[in-house]
């Protein structure tokens, strides 16, 4: 797997020519992303969670037929019937988003 660094670069010197490019930033590749199961942390200290539910991931991964979102034929479908092109301007407005800064809230 290459790093995001990487695939910039071969974008701008137009080594590459990606369709699609996702970057995670959460630590382990957000597999203890927001909405996970929250464990205690005796839990924690005994059980390597976030291996476990990497490997778990993995598994899932390599056993599924459909691996890739744009091969889905649900997927292909609503486009097809609602969404329209990937990337315009219903797909854009309906399944992305923004973020802005929050303020750390003090307890």
């Amino acid at each position: 797997m290459k790093n995001a660094q990487t695939i910039l670069e071969e974008i701008k010197s137009g080594k590459a020519d990606y369709q699609f490019i996702e970057i995670m930033a959460c630590p382990g590749g957000c597999v203890m992303g927001g909405g996970q199961p929250i464990k205690s942390s005796k839990i924690r200290r005994e059980v390597d969670v976030r291996k476990k539910r990497a490997d778990a991931l993995y598994t899932i991964d390599e056993k599924s037929v459909i691996r890739k979102s744009h091969q889905n034929p649900v997927l292909q479908k609503i486009y097809k019937e609602y969404l329209g092109e990937p990337g315009g301007h219903l797909a854009h407005e309906l399944l992305h988003t923004s973020y802005e800064k929050k303020e750390k809230y003090n307890i």
